[in-house]
C-alpha cells in the first residue's frame, strides 16, 4: 500500500517416495501435557519426498501413536549417498557427514497422543537418493514395540494440520496440483518491508509465532501476503539483514504453510533513487515505496528468493508491490507507460535503469522455480486495462494477474470490475492482493469481496497489524484476532462464510 510510513517453505503435497515406521521410545514427560516420571513413547515415522532430479524436499512426520505425550523430541537419520542438507523448516536441522538430526522448535515441541508433528527441509543430491531406514527418537531406535507407559493422565488433541496446497494455474483458473479451483482468501501481514529499516527488527515487535498463526485460522485465513523489503534481503542496509532477514521470512513462510496458509511473498519496497512525480521518499535506499524496481538489484532477489522456494509450489511470489511509472511521466504517454512496467529500461522520470515485469519473471523462472507468479498493472496496481496485451511471457503458464482496491482508487465502481477487472479474469486468473478501505467501516469492501466471489476470485485485505483506526484499514486490535471496530469485523464475518 503507498502512501504510509508504515505499512515457508512449502510443505509438498505431491509425494514422489514414501516410507512409514513404527518406533517406541521412552522419554521424560514434562510440562503441561502429561504428569508422572515418565512416558512410553510409541511413534509413527512417515517419511516423503518430492524429486526434482538434482534435489528433493524431505518431510518426516513423527506420530504420537501411544497414550501418553512427549514434551520435545530429537529425530535421527541417515542417507546412503551425498545428499546435503540445504535448508530445513519446522525444526532445527543440521547434518554431520551422512548423518541428519532434526530437534523440535519452541512451538513443536509437545506432541500429545494420537497427535504428529511434521518437519521439512530441501537437500541437494546427485547419484541415487535412496530412502533412509534407521529413524531413531531420543536416541531409541524405531523398533516398533510399544514399551509399557507409566504416565498416569495424558492430554490428547486433533489430527495435525493439513498443509497448504501446492499450486498452479489452468486457464484462467488457479487450481491445486490434482486441479481442483482455489481462491487465495486471507490478510496481508505488514511489517516484513519497513520495521529492518527503520530499526524496528524484523517484524514490527509482533508475534509471528503459533499463537499468532491460530488467531489468523480463527478468521478462516488461507492465505498471507507478506510484504518484503529488498534491501533487506540482499543484505544492503537495515537490520536485521542478509541471512538473518531472509531466515526470518523463509521460518514464517513455512509455519505458515504447515498450518495449510499459503503464503504470498510481495516485494514491496525497494532500491533506487527517485524523486519526481508523487514520490515517497528521496532515498536511494529502500525506505518507501518506488514506482519501478532497478536492474541493479531487483533481479537479483528474485533469483534468491525463488531458489529459496524452488519447488515449495504453495508459496506464491508477487513480483512487485504497486507499480506507478505512469505518473512518473506525468500520465502523458500511457502505451509508454504499459511498457515500461513490462520491459523495463530507460523509462521517462527514472534517473536508474528500471527492472520491468519480464526481468523479473525471467530471473525467477532461470531457477527453475515453477511457483505462481503475480504481475501487476499500473496507477499502484489498481489500473488492470491493459494487462493482457502488455502482460509478460511465462513459459510454464504459471501468471496470475494482480490487483489492488481501495475505496479512494480510480477503478472503484462495479461496472469497471466488469469491464477491466472482469476481462482479464476472463483470461487468466486475477488476485486482489490489497484490498481495503480508509473509513474504518466495511461497506466498500464488502462490495469488492461480493462481486470477487462471484467471479471466484482470492483477494488478501490490508492488514492484519494493530495499529489503530487512525491507520486506516486495520483488521485487528491485537495479534490475538480481536477484530477492529467496523472494518475488522466486517472482513472477518465475511469470511468466515466463504471457502477456497
Amino acid at each position: 500500500m503507498l502512501g504510509r510510513t508504515v505499512r515457508r517453505r512449502a510443505v509438498l503435497a505431491v509425494l514422489g517416495s514414501a516410507v512409514s515406521l513404527a518406533c517406541a521410545a521412552l522419554v521424560a514427560a514434562t510440562g503441561s501435557y502429561a504428569s508422572g516420571t515418565s512416558a512410553a513413547f510409541t511413534c509413527k515415522i512417515d517419511y516423503s519426498a518430492k524429486d526434482w532430479g538434482s534435489g528433493f524436499g524431505a518431510t518426516v512426520t513423527i506420530g504420537n501413536v501411544g497414550t501418553a505425550a512427549v514434551d520435545g523430541w530429537t529425530l535421527t537419520y541417515s542417507y546412503a549417498g551425498n545428499q546435503t542438507l540445504q535448508q530445513g523448516w519446522n525444526g532445527v536441522w543440521s547434518q554431520t557427514g551422512k548423518r541428519v538430526t532434526v530437534s523440535n522448535t519452541t512451538w513443536n515441541a509437545a506432541i500429545p497422543a494420537n497427535a504428529s508433528v511434521s518437519a521439512g527441509a530441501n537437500f541437494s543430491y546427485s547419484g541415487t537418493n535412496t530412502t533412509p531406514t534407521d529413524f531413531a527418537v531420543n536416541g531409541a531406535t524405531c523398533t516398533g514395540t510399544p514399551p509399557t507407559t507409566t504416565t498416569t493422565t495424558t492430554t490428547t488433541t486433533g489430527p495435525p494440520p493439513t498443509s497448504a496446497p501446492s499450486l498452479k494455474v489452468s486457464g484462467n483458473k488457479l487450481v491445486t496440483s490434482s486441479g481442483a479451483p482455489y481462491r487465495l482468501l486471507g490478510v496481508n501481514r505488514s511489517s516484513g518491508e519497513f520495521a529492518c529499516v527503520q530499526g524496528k527488527g524484523m517484524w514490527d515487535s509482533g508475534p509471528v509465532d503459533q499463537a499468532s498463526v491460530n488467531a489468523m485460522k480463527a478468521w478462516n485465513v488461507r492465505s498471507v501476503r507478506i510484504p518484503l523489503n529488498e534491501d533487506c534481503w540482499l543484505g544492503l542496509s537495515g537490520s536485521p539483514s542478509g541471512p538473518a532477514y531472509q531466515q526470518a521470512v523463509k521460518d514464517y513462510a513455512n509455519l505458515l504453510v504447515a498450518n495449510g496458509i499459503n503464503p504470498i511473498l510481495d516485494l514491496h519496497w525497494t532500491h533506487g533513487l527517485y524523486t519526481g512525480t508523487t514520490s515517497a521518499c528521496s532515498d536511494v535506499n529502500a525506505t518507501c515505496q518506488k514506482p519501478m524496481p532497478s536492474m541493479q538489484y531487483t533481479p537479483t532477489f528474485w533469483t534468491q528468493v525463488a531458489t529459496a522456494f524452488k519447488g515449495s509450489n504453495a508459496v506464491v511470489f508477487d513480483l512487485f508491490n504497486e507499480p506507478y511509472p505512469d505518473a512518473a511521466n506525468n500520465w502523458s504517454d500511457m502505451a509508454a507507460a504499459w511498457r515500461c512496467l513490462r520491459d523495463g529500461g530507460t523509462c521517462t522520470g527514472f534517473d536508474y535503469e528500471v527492472a520491468g515485469m519480464q526481468d523479473l519473471l525471467d530471473a525467477v523462472r532461470a531457477t527453475g522455480a515453477t511457483n505462481v507468479v503475480m504481475s501487476a498493472g499500473l496507477t499502484w496496481t489498481n489500473d488492470l486495462s491493459q494487462w493482457l496485451t502488455y502482460k509478460p511471457s511465462d513459459p510454464t503458464g504459471n501468471l496470475m494477474a494482480s490487483w489492488h482496491s481501495y475505496n479512494f482508487n480510480a477503478c472503484a465502481t462495479a461496472s469497471c470490475w466488469d469491464s477491466q477487472i472482469g476481462a482479464v479474469a476472463a483470461q487468466v486468473p486475477v488476485h486482489a492482493g490489497e484490498i481495503g478501505q480508509d473509513t474504518c467501516a466495511h461497506d466498500y469492501i464488502d462490495q469488492v469481496m461480493t462481486w470477487l466471489d462471484a467471479h471466484r476470485l482470492g483477494y488478501t485485505a490490508w492488514t492484519w497489524n494493530p495499529w489503530g483506526c487512525t491507520q486506516g484499514n486495520v483488521l485487528i486490535q491485537d495479534y490475538n484476532g480481536t477484530p477492529s471496530a467496523g472494518y475488522g469485523e466486517g472482513f472477518r464475518a465475511h469470511l468466515l462464510t466463504v471457502t477456497p
